[in-house]
């Protein structure tokens, strides 16, 4: 297994464990009694590592979300709580859930070992919003929250490295959520007003951008050698199936 082909099969298992983490049951809640809706929520909790920056700045790092979509979402965030303190009680509900969720995986201390591994060669340049949560400090030292910290970034980094692989094919964001398998459904879930342009002279593009996503996060995955690459991948499987019980 390459370091490309390492990143490629992580990135499904990462998205997967992550989503399990956002769509928790006691997550939304706590997001309701901060006063925010879903979107602001959304929004204000991923970009507020940045700190108190303006929404165009927000617009520009989330990218695949409609900079209009964005505004709303940040606006009405910083009306009820500083983004940067969304950001942080959203580190410490992820530490608690992966705490509860992450302890009891049995190999969870080589997992932590080979994540770490790999986002310690992270080359943060061109990836701000990965820098930022990489320079967050940790509210929990628990093995289990420890490991959903890295998991996280390493989420945060395959965001960072898709979205310069779709700028660098010539794709705006739109053009890529268009050729993506949700299309015009995608579009509208992130804000896209249309018209939209025709997906089928897109795809070709959006599949190189894959292929230089891979390429970009491997250069991080390059850490392991090739048993540690397969060893972590599987291991990023097995936790999956774990939480999807």
């Amino acid at each position: 297994m390459t370091p490309e082909q390492a990143a490629a099969h992580a990135r499904t298992g990462l998205a997967a464990i992550l989503r399990a983490f956002s769509e928790s049951p006691r997550t939304l809640q706590g997001a309701r009694l901060l006063g925010l809706s879903g979107w602001a929520y959304h929004v204000s909790a991923r970009a507020g590592a940045l700190g108190e920056v303006r929404s165009e700045t927000v617009a520009a790092v989330l990218a695949f979300i409609a900079p209009e979509a964005v505004t709303d979402g940040w606006e009405a965030a910083v009306k009820a709580s500083a983004p940067s303190e969304v950001a942080r009680w959203h580190l410490g509900e992820l530490c608690k859930w992966g705490a509860d969720q992450l302890g009891g995986f049995p190999r969870l201390t080589r997992l932590i070992d080979l994540a770490g591994q790999i986002t310690d060669h992270v080359d943060t340049a061109g990836l701000p919003l990965y820098a930022a949560w990489r320079a967050m400090p940790a509210p929990d030292g628990t093995p289990g929250a420890r490991a959903a910290m890295l998991l996280h970034q390493l989420h945060e980094h395959r965001l960072g490295v898709h979205v310069l692989a779709v700028r660098a094919s010539g794709l705006t964001p739109l053009e890529a959520i268009i050729a993506g398998p949700e299309g015009e459904t995608g579009a509208v879930a992130l804000g896209w007003q249309g018209p939209y342009p025709p997906a089928g002279p897109l795809i070709r593009r959006l599949m190189w951008s894959e292929a230089v996503a891979d390429s970009l996060a491997g250069q991080a995955y390059a850490a392991l050698d090739q048993s540690e690459r397969i060893e972590f991948t599987g291991l990023l499987e097995s936790l999956g199936h774990r939480l999807a019980r």
